[in-house]
């Protein structure tokens, strides 16, 4: 069916305005645009986020926990022990080359109170070893009962050339000849774990100190 504006003339179908008298013929609704939405070159790219960085490996605790530790200080005991020619250099070597080889062996860097419980560490079982050695040298001449004298003997061609001294210890080797044993085998201990500590401390000086 036609439609008609009110001045009289025949409109088209869908006709907005009146081709005569110009009337509108229907209201105009504008779009609603969104809030939200935003036009793609307002809009910032947001940057990618960065990588996570990689946590720094941290040194273990330089015990006898430390696999590691242990077994080079195991290594560094047992060439010392072998090579107790060298006397007393040897033990201060052991310390030393512990340090090395572990710098070696872990990439880490060592500062001297490290270098001196590695050291320990090596004393320790150095001594352990040499204890035993030192012992087994001694088990014959316990049993035979010419303990007395083999140490008499041994500290006759030592560095102990006081007459008062060597009296003196002779007196205490020939009444309790045990307690010469556990006294050299005290003094042994102390000079073993010094010497070991001392090597551990001028390896990280020399080779282990950490960068400044």
């Amino acid at each position: 069916m036609a439609e008609y504006c009110s001045c009289g003339a025949q409109l088209p179908p869908d006709a907005l305005f009146c081709h005569k008298c110009g009337k509108p013929q229907r209201e105009l609704v504008a779009p609603e645009v969104e809030s939200n939405t935003y036009p793609a070159a307002v809009v910032d790219a947001v940057p990618p986020p960065p990588p996570p960085t990689q946590p720094q490996p941290q040194p273990l605790p330089l015990n006898f926990h430390n696999r590691v530790a242990v077994r080079i200080s195991l290594l560094a005991a047992v060439s010392a022990t072998v090579l107790i020619v060298l006397l007393p250099l040897n033990w201060l070597g052991a310390g030393f080359f512990a340090v090395f080889f572990y710098c070696k062996k872990t990439g880490f860097r060592l500062d001297v109170a490290s270098g001196v419980k590695i050291g320990w560490i090596t004393g320790l079982i150095a001594y352990a070893f040499y204890a035993i050695v030192f012992t087994a040298r001694l088990l014959p001449d316990a049993l035979s009962g010419h303990l007395g004298k083999t140490i008499l003997e041994q500290m006759k061609t030592s560095a102990i050339q006081d007459p008062t001294t060597v009296q003196q210890a002779t007196k205490m080797v020939e009444s309790n000849p045990g307690m010469v044993i556990v006294l050299l085998l005290g003094m042994l201990f102390v000079l073993v774990t010094c010497l070991s500590m001392a090597g551990g401390a001028l390896g990280a000086k020399l080779v282990g100190s950490p960068k400044v």
